[in-house]
């Protein structure tokens, strides 16, 4: 979403600037008729203006394409306006005011600017300005006024282009957070009203009857923990979905930890996209889930996080009496999806894979993900 609040500055930028190409485009045509008798070759340079012009309607439906606002187009262009001031000594005789292009090279240099910021404007005014100074015979007072403007203005112009795209990729991030903050507190009421409010009496009413009744409450208990935990969480859920943002793998796992679930993580921060990092931790509190369930409530596990440059990996290990063969195929034959859907499905859905080894000694699960996922 980020980008795309980028790309319609930068669409908007260059539509403005497409206004002002046919505006320059028709000041060179009636300067240039108006004067063309003076020309030695004035044919020629009615023959390069048509095609300057003929050029201006494909580059401007060419800027119109965000996928096609690369180098090939923004060079292509600068040539253009480079070809046209070399040409200008040809058509107008060695003794010239102002180039063939005249106003026109501003097109060109201003889109460098546009799309490629302040480098692509210096870049830009340094090309149209070497290129006039080359046609010309002596450099004046005058020649230093036009570089000036050249340069100040792909400057001032790349900068503002920048500042532009930043903000309002800000403000787009801005707006979906506290799109996503409202949200998540309307769900919050929601919640607490009924679904914590049925998990806490379950667990209440569980504790008093006692039994296999005591077990279910239990459960329940750590669910309304669980789901409290998510309804007040301060990490907006947008921000999942934006590949600019990078959480802490290490304390969103030590989160986890527990009197019976010992975390282990690297002194400095694992960083994660926001999406791949809650992905993860999500698929390991699935596998301490497990653990709970068929190993026991206070059985101890570990989780050891390593960060191996280009990909993290996080072991999960108990000692329980292992998964018997072909269980997990059953389980999954029957509906039950929290091994291949809970862990496996969200590891293989960021590129990565999870590997389980059951033994009589215990279960362990390896997870693997690259590092570079959103």
């Amino acid at each position: 979403m980020s980008e795309a609040a980028g790309t319609a500055v930068v669409s908007t930028l260059l539509r403005a600037l497409a206004v002002l190409r046919f505006v320059v485009l028709a000041n060179t045509v009636v300067l240039y008729a108006q004067h063309h008798g003076r020309y030695p070759h004035a044919t020629a340079g009615a023959w390069i203006l048509g095609a300057i012009g003929i050029w201006t309607v494909v580059a401007v439906k060419a800027y119109d394409v965000p996928r096609l606002r690369r180098w090939p187009l923004l060079l292509t262009d600068l040539a253009v306006a480079a070809g046209a001031i070399a040409v200008t000594p040809y058509v107008k005789g060695d003794h010239f005011t102002g180039t063939l292009p005249g106003f026109w090279v501003m097109g060109p240099l201003l889109a460098l600017a546009v799309c490629w910021k302040l480098p692509g404007g210096l870049v830009g005014a340094l090309v149209v300005s070497g290129f006039d100074l080359g046609t010309r015979g002596e450099f004046d007072q005058s020649r230093w006024r036009d570089v000036f403007l050249l340069l100040l203005g792909g400057v001032v112009v790349g900068f503002v282009s920048g500042l532009l795209e930043r903000m309002a990729v800000e403000r787009d991030r801005a707006e979906r957070s506290a799109a996503a903050a409202e949200e998540r507190q309307r769900l919050g009421r929601v919640v607490h009203d009924g679904v914590l409010q049925v998990l806490a009496l379950v667990q209440r009413r569980g504790a008093e009857i006692g039994g296999e009744t005591a077990e279910l409450g239990r459960l329940a208990g750590e669910q309304e923990v669980a789901l409290r935990a998510y309804v007040q969480s301060t990490v907006p859920v947008a921000d999942a979905l934006d590949p600019a943002v990078r959480v802490d793998l290490g304390a969103a796992l030590s989160a986890l930890s527990t009197t019976s679930v010992s975390v282990a993580v690297p002194g400095t921060r694992v960083e994660l996209g926001a999406h791949a990092g809650a992905e993860v931790t999500a698929a390991v509190a699935a596998c301490l889930s497990n653990v709970r369930h068929h190993v026991g409530a206070g059985a101890p596990a570990w989780v050891l996080l390593e960060d191996l440059g280009d990909r993290v990996v996080v072991s999960v290990r108990d000692q329980g009496p292992g998964i018997p063969a072909g269980r997990l195929e059953q389980a999954s034959a029957e509906g039950r999806m929290g091994v291949s859907g809970s862990i496996r499905g969200r590891i293989e859905s960021l590129g990565g894979s999870a590997e389980l080894a059951s033994l009589p000694s215990g279960t362990e699960w390896e997870l693997t993900v690259p590092k570079d996922r959103p």
